[in-house]
């Protein structure tokens, strides 16, 4: 299962176990460079964002509230509560605020991050 990417990566970093991901759960991820994404898997896909809260400076939304808006998977930072859309990182709350996105693939045994090339 891939989720959305805008760009084909040159490079997959492992995440998780797949097994260790279970719906509407999020984890948090140190990916090459320092960056952190948090990685979540919902009833309707994978998704990866920035997982700091451009909000508050805090590295939270791993954490935050899984759902869903009018048909758009969401996550809601679990300080403020501001909403993000899971696919493509624009805040549902300030549309001047964006989180930056990852692909992400699970090959059966191991969720992988695209980070390469994107974003």
């Amino acid at each position: 299962m891939t989720a959305y990417a805008t760009e084909a990566p040159t490079a997959w970093t492992a995440a998780c176990p797949s097994a260790r991901l279970r719906p509407d759960d999020g984890v948090a991820v140190l990916l090459p460079g320092g960056r952190q994404a948090a990685l979540f898997r919902t009833r309707t896909g994978l998704y990866a964002v920035d997982n700091i809260d451009p909000f508050t400076g805090a590295a939270v939304l791993s954490r935050g509230i899984v759902g869903d808006r009018a048909g758009e998977p969401t996550v809601a930072s679990p300080l403020l509560k501001n909403v993000f859309s899971l696919r493509t990182g624009l805040s549902l709350d300030d549309p001047a605020v964006r989180l930056d996105t990852w692909p992400v693939h699970d090959d059966g045994t191991t969720v992988r991050i695209g980070t390469e090339g994107t974003p």
